[in-house]
């Protein structure tokens, strides 16, 4: 992640200082690399009441910067919206996103509630939505178990958005998601 940034702010500085940037057209063009497809933002969710949540793999995503215990984020995310949860994440490009999300709307809480929980003191993870185990990315040592009240999972910013156990009583900054296609009733449409 840290290589991909330098190279991003090297290629853009080429691009700047060589008076280049003037060419630079958005998307792929033929014979030509969009020198910020690297450095991505994820999309917005293109669904009506939702423009200001991001497109992260099949979900819609939104940091919350207000801080809650583990349970009382979870619980506000099921009110922001029906079927939400504390996010899931299931590969390291969503990961990535996720940490550029968090990294654009908070500079200060470098720690973020994600959506899964330690089952019964048994050293297994579940995600809060149902969905499958299906990737780590544990902080090297964790998660650790050194404190038995570890049972819920923070994302940490200052560390490659790597994951730690921690502690479900702290207060922290969260984020949201839920699956685009349960929000949209029979019939209606996608903003395009």
């Amino acid at each position: 992640m840290f290589k991909l940034r330098i190279i991003c702010v090297l290629l853009m500085t080429l691009l700047f200082v060589s008076g280049n940037f003037l060419t630079l057209e958005r998307g792929d063009v033929a014979g030509r690399t969009n020198a910020t497809a690297r450095c991505p933002m994820p999309k917005t969710c293109h669904i009506y009441g939702f423009m200001e949540w991001y497109k992260v793999g099949s979900y819609c995503v939104k940091f919350f910067s207000e801080l809650l215990n583990f349970t009382a984020a979870e619980f506000s995310c099921r009110n922001k919206v029906p079927g939400a949860h504390l996010v899931s994440v299931h590969n390291e490009e969503d990961n990535n996103l996720l940490v550029n999300i968090v990294k654009q709307a908070n500079n200060s809480n470098p720690r973020v509630w994600l959506g899964a929980f330690e089952l019964f003191k048994t050293e297994t993870f579940l995600w809060l939505d149902g969905s499958f185990w299906d990737f780590e990315f544990w902080k090297p040592g964790e998660p650790s178990h050194k404190h038995t009240s570890e049972d819920c999972m923070e994302m940490y910013l200052s560390d490659a958005g790597r994951w730690n156990d921690e502690t479900c009583g702290k207060k922290k900054s969260y984020i949201c998601a839920f699956k685009w296609h349960t929000i949209l009733k029979p019939g209606s449409e996608k903003m395009e």
